[in-house]
């Protein structure tokens, strides 16, 4: 067995389950899972559609560069979202089997197995995901907290030693848990840092198609091309699953430095992480509309706007910049019991805040906060938002 599986920690659900083990939902009322982050608004006809017709290719082996028809669209789609952002779809882009999956893998390229172990930056709270590719990749993880009021890394809490180590920097933006959004100064900031060290930047963008009142979040890319700078160093990753509700496609695509791209296909052809061609057929329908993802922001800018007004009854909430999240501080600091509360009095599941974070020297910083994941239908969001709102009231 590969001793550095024991490093690997339970994930937030299953910590979740293990804590609540003792707690029970009243009977007959039906749960509101609002703890995992999982797209539950309808798949659209044209990817569905897509997806139908190009069964018989099923028959063909794919390719793990994918597509050029694919690359094209992933390209065209990034030039029309980042303002005129040029990228070779053949150098510079790469079908990838959702962000989760090419996250991980992409360490394994980056990192090196060394005596002196290298180091993964990570922001914290976080997504599970860096841990697990820092730790199968031979590496350290070290933290930065994203605490209040702006919930993204400060960058200061990394010691110069661990900076001096760094090979690769997680950022999530827009950032989850909490929605808030790097700002061009923020990626500037984090540029000045890997000309100093020379780490490689890892930007995981999954959430970027949900935002509201045309606030579209900067990509890493887009602000390292209006700084002036090349993308060498830099890769993003991108998925379908939230922007056009197909989390079970497992679709998305990177885009960068083309010198990491080459590399990382190298690993892939191993790897073994192809995409079927009728996966492929329906992320080109899906890239290149927008429709549907116009109307999944309105459902979205529904909830929030339908939400916010009730819990403001009894909390001090605020809409995120981006994202379909509420990081909601609770009262008393306790965000394991608010959760335990919420589900034995009212079948509602949140996650709590410390189950997406590591303990530090300064405390865990998602201790006092629960997830709540606007995911569930118009109708379902309001109601739990009426029965948090009223346990609560102050």
């Amino acid at each position: 067995m590969n001793p550095l599986l024991s490093q690997l920690k339970p994930y937030p659900f299953a910590r979740l389950r293990e804590a609540m083990q003792n707690c029970n939902a009243p009977e007959g009322i039906k749960p509101i899972p609002l703890h995992i982050g999982e797209p539950k608004h309808p798949t659209p006809k044209v990817i569905t559609d897509a997806l139908t017709e190009a069964l018989p290719e099923l028959s063909a082996y794919p390719l793990s560069a994918g597509l050029p028809e694919l690359r094209q669209a992933c390209a065209d789609w990034a030039a029309r979202r980042y303002n005129g952002l040029q990228l070779d779809p053949d150098t510079e882009i790469l079908p990838v089997l959702g962000s989760r999956e090419a996250l991980f893998s992409f360490a394994q390229v980056v990192l090196a197995h060394k005596d002196d172990k290298q180091a993964v930056i990570s922001p914290n709270p976080f997504y599970q995901i860096y841990e697990g590719a820092a730790f199968l990749g031979g590496a350290d993880i070290v933290f930065a907290n994203c605490n209040a009021p702006r919930f993204l890394p400060q960058w200061s809490q990394i010691s110069e030693s661990d900076w001096q180590r760094a090979a690769l920097v997680f950022v999530c933006s827009p950032n989850n848990p909490s929605g808030n959004v790097m700002q061009k100064e923020d990626w500037e900031e984090l540029f000045n840092l890997q000309d100093r060290y020379g780490f490689v930047i890892a930007s995981d963008e999954c959430y970027s198609e949900i935002y509201f009142d045309g606030n579209k979040p900067i990509g890493c890319l887009q602000a390292a091309a209006e700084l002036g700078r090349s993308n060498k160093g830099i890769v993003m990753f991108t998925s379908l699953s939230k922007r056009s509700n197909v989390p079970g496609l497992r679709s998305g695509f990177v885009a960068g430095d083309a010198e990491l791209l080459k590399a990382f296909l190298l690993y892939r052809t191993y790897h073994g992480s192809a995409m079927s061609i009728p996966v492929q057929r329906a992320s080109i329908a899906a890239w290149n509309d927008e429709a549907h993802v116009e109307e999944n922001r309105r459902l979205y800018q529904e909830k929030f706007d339908k939400v916010l007004p009730i819990l403001r009854q009894s909390f001090d909430v605020n809409m995120p910049d981006a994202s379909f999240y509420l990081w909601l501080k609770v009262p008393g600091g306790d965000d394991l019991a608010f959760a335990k509360n919420l589900w034995e009095k009212a079948a509602i599941q949140v996650l709590p805040g410390r189950f997406l974070a590591r303990d530090g020297v300064d405390g865990n910083p998602g201790e006092g906060y629960v997830r709540i994941a606007l995911v569930a239908g118009v109708e379902e969001c309001v109601a739990a938002a009426e029965t948090i709102a009223r346990l609560y009231r102050i």
